[in-house]
């Protein structure tokens, strides 16, 4: 199927179902991006990133003038908002994407210059629909279907994985392993779960200098100690070790995640541009991203659609006041389809809905935002949670982990 065609079904099904409609902003990347290449310029004199400004027109059904701030909760059609929380007290759903948890970052100083960053989960619970906040855990992955969590104890790297009951909070299985894990995440179809080694906490912390000339802190830029992942089914429990040597381009944190398939497995690393991301085989080797993977970012959770026919890519336009578009890209091609609102897309909720941070302030204003739906041919969102009280940053601000429902 070709790109005109993509299109032409994707407008075809917004024109027969119509999308709900709601408020709008724009997006946390650029800040983030900012800072990040402050930070790389200043620690590490390879990999500066720059964020593509494309000034194209985009093609809507609706140019959401009417956009207004509401309050209170938003529930309908499948969605489940609350535009009055934040961070969220109760459910943020939509279509099949959910909120499962949230965390927030704090460090820990370990000397006066150097720290540990620990997080701090917030779980939904399925019974009540209201995130609870639990301390055990410095790790969580939700399994689809929001029945099950994997978890590692604090401080990484751990010898052990638990499986955690979201209803019951118990963990029901322990699976013990030999190398140090750091990191986890479920196939896409639940499965298998993905566990990042580590010889050291991959959360190292420095102290860094800020715009008004203070200290803050952030990531090390250190070398990463990853060394490998396993790979284990969750019907029996049963997995395999594999190695994977890191090199100047890995992260600190180079976390592994599943491609669609589940037939190979993706990191982000280092390199000319932002959000790129390296291929392997369960064997450990090096190899080319899948050819429906090929043109993803790292740096862009919601990745490829459902049905697989459409991939989210980064900002590419923000217009003020607080006004922000993202790609929407054929995965073989890589050609540009369309742009929907929306400064970072962070899930699928069916073919054609994403959930996305978008801000609420100005180009010329400190950057404040919420999540939001967005939707293929509309210029309305719907608000999902209330806008962030603190101005954004990263090791401050709630982050978000979706899951399927």
């Amino acid at each position: 199927m070709n790109v005109e065609e993509l299109v032409r079904d994707t407008l075809r099904e917004q024109a027969a179902e119509q999308s709900p409609a709601g408020p709008g902003f724009a997006d946390r990347v650029l800040a983030v991006r900012r800072r990040r290449r402050t930070r790389r310029l200043a620690f590490v004199a390879a990999a500066t990133a720059a964020v593509v400004a494309v000034a194209v027109a985009v093609p809507l059904l609706d140019s959401g003038k009417r956009d207004v701030r509401p309050s209170g909760v938003v529930q309908r059609d499948g969605i489940t908002g609350h535009p009055d929380q934040s961070p969220p007290r109760d459910l943020i759903a939509a279509g099949q994407a959910a909120l499962a948890a949230y965390y927030t970052w704090r460090t820990v100083p370990q000397t006066d210059d150097r720290g540990i960053g620990v997080r701090t989960y917030r779980l939904l619970d399925p019974g009540t629909g209201r995130y609870v906040k639990d301390s055990r855990w410095s790790f969580v992955a939700v399994a689809p279907g929001l029945r099950t969590a994997a978890v590692l104890e604090q401080t990484l790297p751990v010898r052990r994985i638990g499986l955690l009951d979201l209803a019951t909070r118990k963990v029901e299985r322990w699976i013990p392993v030999e190398h140090g894990v750091g990191a986890l995440a479920f196939s896409y179809d639940g499965t298998r779960l993905l566990a990042t080694t580590y010889d050291e906490n991959p959360d190292r912390r420095a102290k860094v200098q800020n715009a008004k000339g203070g200290w803050d802190w952030g990531p090390t830029f250190a070398a990463s100690s990853r060394t490998g992942f396993y790979d284990f089914d969750l019907a029996s429990g049963k997995g395999t070790w594999t190695g994977v040597a890191s090199d100047r381009n890995d992260l600190s944190r180079g976390d592994f995640s599943y491609s669609r398939t589940g037939d190979q497995v993706y990191a982000q690393v280092i390199g000319e541009r932002d959000g790129m991301q390296q291929y392997y085989g369960l064997d450990g080797t090096r190899i080319a991203a899948p050819a429906d993977e090929k043109y993803l970012r790292a740096d862009v959770a919601a990745r490829l659609s459902p049905n697989g026919r459409l991939a989210a890519l980064g900002l590419t336009k923000e217009v003020a006041p607080g006004k922000s578009y993202s790609s929407i890209r054929d995965p073989r091609t890589g050609k540009e389809i369309t742009k929907v609102r929306g400064g970072q897309l962070l899930a699928w909720a069916d073919d054609r809905r994403l959930i996305a941070w978008e801000r609420v302030t100005g180009l010329d204003e400190p950057y404040r935002g919420r999540l939001v739906l967005v939707t293929i041919g509309s210029d309305k969102i719907v608000p999902l949670s209330g806008v962030e009280k603190e101005l954004y940053d990263e090791l401050k601000a709630w982050q978000p982990v979706f899951a399927r429902r």
